[in-house]
């Protein structure tokens, strides 16, 4: 019996067996590939199901029928979602009168996408329309927000950044204690419980430090692990979308953490930080997007920071950018590997380097 009765159609899933593949031996074999024939792999830790923060939704309309869903498997159909294995229970609920208020709008005409971050207090919702919202549109979707409670409903119509259609409450999240208002649709680790074992893993990866040591962030997203880095050594974060960098900052400042974590728009793709920006670095810690961080590895790999922690979601980036550390003679540490992706190939893993000597 399937996990989910969509299994099979929808494209979510790869799998209906969660121990299938075996994410420890997927995180063996991308550090193979890398050079690290026997790098110290610790045991798979489990997130449980039914507690996904995240997903991103997309509508598609023939006629009176609304589907919201996840694409079919190789193809660009729309499975109208009716249950999910994964998701924070709150969703679900969620999902009839969101498909009920999308039929109503004309701002939706055939396409659209609907991303969803459950925040602490409840969903925040970013709408992308293939047309222009009418004033009819904001009514009907401010009764919604005020029906379900939810704190933030953002709207971006075509070629137009998201804008608020109505802010209930502020929508925030704790980063160690640091309240964060994310960007709307920003990019979140994909469970608490998730985030919780990456931030555990990369804290007992860091080298003994004072509390004027520095500590340099790629790809620092608005803060996920930037706080929790900040309460052992002064951080400079560089992140590449603006809107979450401006998070970042702003949670800093109301913390009192402006002179402790410093957090810089760059786009590291573009505009890598070069190997002399890492002198007097005591470690870095980088979680790159899916595609990896190669155009950074290559400066950061002949740095010789003593101590790099690599969070990833792609062994196959993993592997391509730690084979640029071995070659600059870094050895592995520890490695974590996460199952923050159930049922898929994926798996979330943390990777601390050392250099040769440290």
């Amino acid at each position: 019996m399937s996990h989910c009765a969509h299994f099979g159609v929808c494209g979510g899933c790869a799998s209906n067996d969660r121990n299938q593949p075996d994410k420890r031996v997927v995180l063996i074999n991308a550090l193979a590939r890398a050079g690290y024939n026997n790098a110290d792999v610790a045991p798979l830790v489990a997130v449980p199901l039914c507690n996904r923060r995240r997903v991103d939704l997309a509508a598609s309309r023939k006629g009176a029928e609304v589907a919201l869903g996840l694409h079919r498997r190789r193809s660009s159909d729309v499975v109208d979602m009716r249950e999910c294995a994964l998701l924070h229970p709150g969703f679900l609920p969620l999902l009839p009168p969101l498909r009920g208020v999308l039929r109503s709008l004309h701002a939706f005409r055939c396409k659209a996408s609907v991303v969803i971050n459950w925040l602490d207090n409840g969903p925040d919702i970013l709408l992308r329309s293939d047309a222009a919202l009418t004033q009819p549109d904001r009514a009907r979707l401010i009764a919604f927000v005020q029906e379900h409670g939810v704190p933030r409903l953002c709207v971006a119509e075509p070629k137009s950044l998201p804008e608020p259609v109505i802010v209930l409450a502020n929508p925030v999240l704790d980063f160690a204690g640091v309240k964060v208002t994310p960007p709307p649709g920003g990019f979140l680790q994909a469970s608490p419980e998730g985030e919780a074992a990456i931030i555990a893993a990369m804290l007992a990866g860091l080298p003994k430090l004072r509390s004027k040591s520095r500590i340099i962030e790629l790809y620092a997203g608005c803060g996920t692990l930037s706080f929790a880095l900040a309460q052992h050594a002064r951080v400079e974060a560089y992140e590449g979308d603006e809107s979450a960098v401006c998070a970042a900052d702003k949670a800093a400042r109301a913390a009192g953490l402006a002179g402790r974590v410093t957090v810089t728009h760059r786009d590291l793709h573009r505009r890598p930080l070069l190997t002399k920006d890492f002198k007097g670095a005591d470690a870095v810690v980088l979680d790159p997007p899916f595609a990896g961080a190669a155009t950074q590895m290559q400066f950061l790999a002949g740095a010789g920071v003593a101590r790099i922690i690599y969070v990833s979601c792609n062994p196959e980036a993993l592997a391509y950018d730690a084979g640029l550390l071995r070659r600059a003679r870094y050895k592995i540490l520890a490695a974590m590997p996460i199952d923050q992706f159930p049922f898929s190939e994926n798996v979330e893993s943390v990777v601390i380097f050392s250099s040769t000597g440290y």
